[in-house]
Order: structure tokens, then C-alpha cells, then sequence
């Protein structure tokens, strides 16, 4: 939350000095906790590996051994495990019947009180009620959401009141490139269709 606030302090016409006291967290050497190891997951673990991170996982499948040695990622067969350790715990699952509300009071509870919960994949994810209960009691230290339900949420809800949250509006795929390859993904599934080809992206109902 230090860079949002950060922002507002630099370019308000009320600001005289900076403050010294103004400490953010560490992310090299931190643990991050992984919910949902798939390609997004895996990519995120790679970039993670930079910054020194402790990489522990959770996922319906485990990862090969030479998959988890080359991002130094750990398994863990429970997601409590995951959330009691982790300083950054992310959430990168696809929004089923099993991962809606996954995380709820129980599973906020077992955070660290120092620890930032990140979700970038669908807002129903987290149980909100749940989420707004915790971070007003401080549960743990922050949340930062690209996704909500609904989206954008309602103006007057207690989620924009809070200040150790950062809302973006879904914008973790919006730039040109990104939008411009998912374009042509979407393209090539059509021709493919019409050809009567196998479909390159092809989603299986469930």
C-alpha cells in the first residue's frame, strides 16, 4: 500500500517533505505461497526466483521434480501449510465449483499478521464479507486485488474504505501486446474451426 499512498504524497500540492518512517516490505528472501501452480502460476514462480523467494505451492496436481527444482518451488499437499508460512501468498486458480470462496474466514485466519494476500485470478476466489471482517481486524497486513465481484464494485462498499487494500480494475492483461496476442490466439482457433482442424486453445467443458 506504500506505493499507492506513496503517489498521492508526491504529487499533493500539501506536501512539504517526505516522511523517513515510511517503510514498505521486503520482497527478496520473503516466502511467497503459490495457490494454483499452473502456466500463470509456473511463469510467476519463475520471475519469483529472482528476487531470492522462498517459493512454497499448492495445486490439484503436483509439479514434476525437475519443474520444481528449476524454480527451487516447494509442494505443499495442504494449503493451511502454505498460508501459516508465507509472507506473499497469491492466488492464481481458474474459478470453478471447487475454488469459489476458497479462501474464507478459516483460511484468512491462518495467515501471518505480517503477510499480503495478492489474488489475481477471479474475485469470487475470496469470500469478501470474510476478506473486509479481516482486514479491518488487522488479521493480517494487506490485500491487493486485480479482481473483485462485481467488478467494479459498488461505490459505497467497505472494501474502498479500507487503507491496507490496493484495487486495480482487472487490468493484469491490458497491454497492447498482451491484448493484441489474445486476438490473434482467438483468430487461429476461428481459421482452425472452419478448416476443420484441431482447435489450438480449445476449452473442455467440465
Amino acid at each position: 500500500t506504500c506505493l499507492h499512498s506513496g503517489c498521492q504524497v508526491a504529487v499533493s500540492p500539501d506536501t512539504r517533505y517526505f516522511a523517513v518512517d515510511w517503510l514498505g516490505v521486503e520482497v527478496t528472501r520473503a516466502t511467497l505461497g503459490i495457490v494454483g501452480m499452473g502456466r500463470i502460476g509456473y511463469k510467476v514462480a519463475q520471475r519469483a526466483r529472482a528476487f531470492d523467494m522462498r517459493i512454497l505451492y499448492h495445486n490439484r496436481n503436483r509439479r514434476t521434480k525437475e519443474e520444481e527444482e528449476a524454480v527451487g518451488a516447494h509442494y505443499c499437499e495442504k494449503m493451511e501449510d502454505l498460508l501459516q508460512q508465507s509472507d506473499f501468498v497469491m492466488l492464481i486458480v481458474n474459478l470453478t465449483p471447487e475454488t469459489h470462496k476458497l479462501i474464507g474466514k478459516k483460511e484468512l485466519g491462518l495467515m501471518k499478521p505480517t503477510a499480503t494476500l495478492i489474488n489475481i485470478s477471479r474475485g469470487a476466489v475470496i469470500d469478501q464479507d470474510a476478506l473486509v471482517e479481516a482486514l479491518q481486524n488487522k488479521v493480517f497486513r494487506a490485500a491487493a486485488l486485480d479482481v473483485t465481484y462485481p467488478e467494479p464494485l459498488p461505490r459505497d462498499h467497505p472494501l474502498l474504505k479500507l487503507n491496507n487494500i490496493i484495487i486495480t480494475p482487472h487490468i493484469g492483461t491490458a497491454t497492447v501486446q498482451a491484448i493484441r496476442m489474445m486476438a490473434e490466439e482467438a483468430i487461429a482457433n476461428m481459421l482452425a474451426v472452419l478448416n476443420g482442424q484441431p482447435i489450438p486453445s480449445e476449452v473442455f467443458p467440465k
